[in-house]
Order: structure tokens, then sequence, then C-alpha cells
């Protein structure tokens, strides 16, 4: 579920604090209130999960002194000011400052919702990009989202950790949806560069001239091309196969500039090419070698086994408690559709369809197997997946039974057994087996 934004309401009279606040609070806010801002500083912090509604006129710290501490604080934190009439020129100087806006008295109540209703969302935009912007430069965060037990993760990571740690520049590549730019942020996170900035644009989201202007130059007044951007950092170019000859020259040039070690890594997302093609073929011969040299090819998500139980299980559980219900439970002959199906938009599919998942069950209808089969129909004809032992199936559903209940019980043993209704000696066994840990779910 969302978290709940709040809304700090400082005045030194009490019954506009009160009166502020209940409005708020009928309006779906949650309010705490201050008599003065020196007492508003001890409970508002930098990263506060909310927005500020403060008088302007106050005794001992007047609301742009106040203004003012915050924005040396925090100065994503939307703050809106009350005035008087003849507290206007102050107001739009506190706006010059950093306010996010003003009411005058007498104001609105209908305005002042939704005035906070308009800074809560911005907050919550900036809290969730600063969040997200932190995860990209978390080397261990990232790593830990990159979920799966199977060999051909585990290879994953490990490729990741020995390749971030080299200075040459890497090709990544592999089938859509399969996470190929989370992979990138990694390999940037985990190596020497992971201080130093992570520039990113696609090839294919520009034409010709305005790409060569934003990767070389001239760029617009005020902004430097992007080489120049992420010199001695981590420049990272999607859809490398849209990138023109010419702009493959020019790129090859800086490469050959830099010598080694480059002062910029270049990693390089192929994110479609024909199938009878490679980037070898796509690409000219010396750019290509010159990228290639180290190459990571993402596994597709219907070679992962057991990961993709995992994996629903995850997104789901995540889906569900953002819409505030409960997750969808997998039945075996579920299980067994997951496994089998071909998932040709791969972890990006899967999580569309968690989502959707978790969504019919809060209404009480549909079904998993209904979800895959619409899928399968509108991505035409489907890529075939090999068959599997019987065993495998049954094995997988198992470990994704486990997994589940040991969740839901936060690791306790007890409880597990008494679900499951197995012995504690078979249940210790079991979890052995598929490398589950009580420690994980504590």
């Amino acid at each position: 579920m969302a978290r709940a934004m709040k809304v700090a309401i400082v005045d030194d009279e009490a019954d506009m604090r009160q009166s502020i606040s209940q409005w708020l609070a009928l309006s779906g806010f949650d309010t705490e209130t201050y008599a003065s801002a020196e007492e508003a500083l001890k409970g508002i912090g930098a990263e506060f999960p909310g927005v500020v509604v403060s008088d302007i006129k106050m005794p001992g710290m007047d609301g742009m002194s106040f203004l003012k501490r915050l924005m040396s604080m925090d100065s994503g934190l939307p703050v809106i000011l009350i005035t008087g009439h003849g507290d206007v020129p102050m107001a739009v100087e506190a706006m010059r400052v950093g306010a996010y806006d003003f009411l005058e008295k007498p104001f609105n109540p209908d305005r002042m919702t939704e005035l906070a209703k308009r800074a809560t969302q911005l907050r919550r935009l900036t809290l969730d990009n600063r969040a997200l912007r932190r995860e990209l430069s978390d080397g261990t965060v990232l790593m830990k989202k990159l979920i799966g037990s199977s060999p051909v993760m585990e290879r994953l990571r490990e490729d990741i950790l020995d390749l971030g740690q080299a200075d040459s520049h890497v090709l990544i590549d592999g089938e859509t949806g399969t996470g190929k730019t989370l992979v990138a942020h990694a390999l940037h996170a985990v190596g020497a560069r992971a201080g130093r900035k992570f520039v990113t644009i696609s090839c294919a989201a520009w034409g010709e001239d305005q790409l060569s202007a934003k990767l070389f130059g001239p760029s617009e007044e005020g902004t430097l091309p992007l080489v120049e951007e992420a010199r001695g950092g981590t420049l990272c170019l999607e859809d490398i196969e849209a990138l023109s000859h010419p702009l493959q020259s020019r790129l090859l040039t800086l490469i050959n500039e830099q010598g080694t070690p480059p002062e910029t890594r270049i990693i390089a997302i192929c994110n479609e090419h024909a199938p009878d093609t490679t980037l070898e073929n796509v690409l000219r011969s010396d750019l290509y070698y010159r990228l290639g040299a180290m190459t990571i090819v993402l596994p597709p998500l219907r070679t992962r086994g057991e990961d993709i139980l995992t994996l629903f299980t995850r997104m789901s559980e995540q889906f569900a408690e953002e819409y505030g219900c409960e997750a969808p439970q997998v039945t075996a002959q579920e299980a067994a559709q997951l496994l089998q199906a071909p998932w040709p938009g791969n972890v990006r599919q899967l999580v569309n369809i968690a989502e959707r998942a978790v969504l019919q069950n809060r209404r009480g209808s549909g079904s998993i197997a209904s979800l895959l089969m619409a899928d399968n129909e509108a991505s035409g004809p489907a890529l075939t997946t090999e068959g599997k032992p019987l065993k495998d199936y049954v094995e997988a559903f198992e470990r994704m039974l486990i997994d589940n209940t040991m969740r839901r019980h936060k690791g306790s043993i007890v409880g597990v057994m008494e679900e499951l209704c197995l012995p504690r000696r078979t249940l210790n066994e079991k979890m052995a087996k598929y490398g589950l840990s009580r420690g994980d779910y504590v």
C-alpha cells in the first residue's frame, strides 16, 4: 500500500492549527501540528514524508526564517505559507527562496486541500526518485534485485562482479525484458567508478542529428555533451543497434582517443536485432570488437526454471502490499503453467502478469491461466519451451510452497510444519535440498 503522506501544520494560534488539521484530516491527510517553528524543526527532517503548512507571522522564528532553515535542510520539501493581507510581498519573496505556494487569509479550505494534494504528489515523486537514485548507486541493492538461484543467474551475478571491477567497455545483449538496463547499472555500481557519473541515453529515441548533438555537441546552451558529462564515469548507450554508421565512426574515434584504460567506460546495450542476425552484423566490425571484448548475454526467462516461480511470488507479494490486498495463491496446475509458458516478454511480461493477477484476486475473479493464455494470444506465434520431467515441476512447486509458507509464518518452523503437515526432519531435509534458510524469513 502506498505510504501515507504527512502534512505538518505550524502556527502559533491553536484555533488555526486545529481547524487546518481537522479539515485536512477529513480530506484524507495524516496531520501533525506544531505551535512554533522551533518545535517543528525537531520533528521535520531532510526525508520528511510529506509537506509543511506554516504561518508567516509567528513569535520567535518567523515563517520566512523557518522556510530558509527547511530549504537549507531539504530544498525538495514543499512548504505552503499562510499570509495575512499585508504579507503578500513577503510571500512572493518566499516563493523566490523556495516556497511551494502561499495562501492569503481568509483562505478557501478547498484551495488548501488542492494545494496539499499537489504538493504531496510532488513530494512522493521527489522521495521516490531519491530512493531510486540510491538504489542505482548501491551495488548490493542492485545485485539483490537480480533474483534467482538457477545456474544461469548465479553465473550472471559472478560475471557482473568480475566485469564490474574491470575497466574495459562492455556489450550487453539478450532478449527484450530480461533486465539489461538493471545489469548495466549494477556493472557501474559494483566497480571502481561507482561514485562517479552514470549517464545513459537511448540511441533509438532521437533522430541522427539530435543524437549527434546530445552525444558529441554542440549541445543546448548550459548543457554538456553526454561524452563530456560522463567523463571519468560510465556512458551507457541503450539500443546501440540503432546507432547510424556515421555516429558509430565518431564513437569509435572517441574510444580510440581514450587509450587504455579508458577515461570513460562505455556500456552498450542491444535491445533488438533480427533473429537471423548478430550484433557483429549490425555494428561495424572495428566498433563491435572494441565494445564486445567483454560481453554479457542475459538468459531468457524460459531457461531459468524455478526462478520463474520465485519471481512471480516476490512480484505478486510486492503488488499485493501496494494495493492493500492478499497475493494470489498459486496452485500446482498454475505453477506448471508458469513454468511451461514461453515468456516472449521475459521478466517484464512476468511482472505485468503478477500485477494483473493481484488485481484479479482483489476482485475475486479470474485465474493466472487465463492471463497467460491472453498474453500468449496477444504475443502472436509463441517461442517454444523444452519439456521437463515431471520431477522438475513437482520440485519447483514444492520449493515455492515451502518458501511462501515460510514467508507467511516469518520463519516459524512450527507454523510451517502445522500448515504443511510435515514432520520437522522432513521439512529440514527439504529446506536443505532447496537452499532455503530460516534466517532469511525471520
